[in-house]
């Protein structure tokens, strides 16, 4: 089986629909329901949410010199909101459960396989 990462892309304030509390909550709460049912199906290998992107730190140690900051490391009108790493025989497979994933969260979902 591949090993193959989901991610929730959105903007700085998450997905429009979001700013509906209701609904913002059900999307949780569905998100929360499908990976109990990833997770029974054996697809599960880890998913999380992410906190806002000012809450980012970047460290960069490339020249032996140590800097840290703080803030997003990429400046862009979108962000990484969370993600999921699962297993899929394929990537019809994989592409079949960003589906499900994509309905739950009300949001889109990029899939890729790892090396």
């Amino acid at each position: 089986m591949a090993k193959y990462l989901m991610s929730v892309w959105h903007g700085p304030d998450g997905p429009p629909e979001y700013a509906d509390e209701a609904v913002m909550q059900k999307a949780f709460a569905d998100t929360g329901a499908y990976n109990d049912r990833l997770a029974t199906a054996g697809k599960l290998v880890f998913a999380g949410g992410l906190r806002s992107r000012d809450t980012a730190t970047c460290v960069d140690n490339r020249t032996g010199t140590n800097v840290i900051t703080d803030g997003p490391f990429i400046e862009s009108k979108e962000n990484l909101g969370g993600f999921w790493i699962i297993e899929a025989d394929d990537l019809a497979e994989a592409l079949e459960i960003a589906s499900g994933a994509s309905a739950a969260c009300v949001n889109k979902v990029e899939v890729r396989p790892f090396q």
